[in-house]
């Protein structure tokens, strides 16, 4: 029987000359990996349906034997266009994207990441690319992994430890209204650059274009 998910596309690559392989992230199953048989062929029923960040409703066959399923079918959701005209938000999306890699394991139930990751996507469809974006999004998915930072024990300054707790209680709609000070914004970068240091030791590259500081 197959198995059937709304899924996010993390990553694509190839696996023969006609086929692919997708990392996806699913509502219920979080992080998983399927092949795509013959997805590159003219013919194909997944041609025009599977690159970088859609969205889409699948259904997937387990492999017994390995963590690489069998993609069987998909209807597309949304491809999240804009992503591919403007450079900034591209970077930030991808760098959301290689942040949940380091934070999480595959096949770990994952619904509450799915719903944020997919959330901050539609945000940046409409929202300007600022840097807040990038704090907020890695405020609120360290929260949710338990991992959320001792505020108080921060060297921050106490404008800087409230803005990291308005950050991540705010909701997308009201971020387009929050002007963050350079130098706050700055705090805010160094600060949680170490922080994830500490937590998955190598920062994604990624975040660098993502906050265009």
């Amino acid at each position: 029987m197959d198995d059937p998910a709304v899924a996010l596309i993390m990553r694509t690559r190839l696996l023969t000359e006609s086929s692919l392989i997708i990392e996806w992230l699913t509502s219920e199953q979080g992080r998983i990996s399927t092949v795509a048989k013959g997805a590159r062929r003219q013919n194909s029923a997944f041609r025009g349906k599977l690159d970088l960040f859609f969205l889409a409703e699948i259904s997937f066959r387990r492999s017994s034997r390995s963590e690489l399923h069998t993609l069987k079918e998909v209807r597309l959701l949304d491809s999240h266009e804009v992503f591919r005209s403007n450079y900034r938000k591209l970077g930030q999306a991808s760098y959301a994207v290689a942040l949940i890699e380091k934070l999480t394991e595959k096949d770990t139930p994952l619904p509450e990441v799915f719903i944020l990751l997919t959330s901050y996507f539609k945000f940046l469809k409409s929202g300007a690319a600022a840097a807040r974006n990038v704090f907020t999004f890695e405020l609120k998915v360290l929260e949710l992994m338990g991992i959320f930072p001792d505020v108080e024990q921060s060297r921050l300054n106490k404008l800087s430890r409230n803005l990291m707790e308005q950050l991540v209680r705010i909701a997308w709609k009201d971020l387009e209204q929050l002007e963050i000070p350079p130098a706050q914004s700055n705090d805010l970068a160094g600060f949680l650059n170490r922080y994830l240091e500490q937590q998955i030791h190598k920062v994604p590259n990624s975040r660098i274009d993502a906050l265009g500081l």
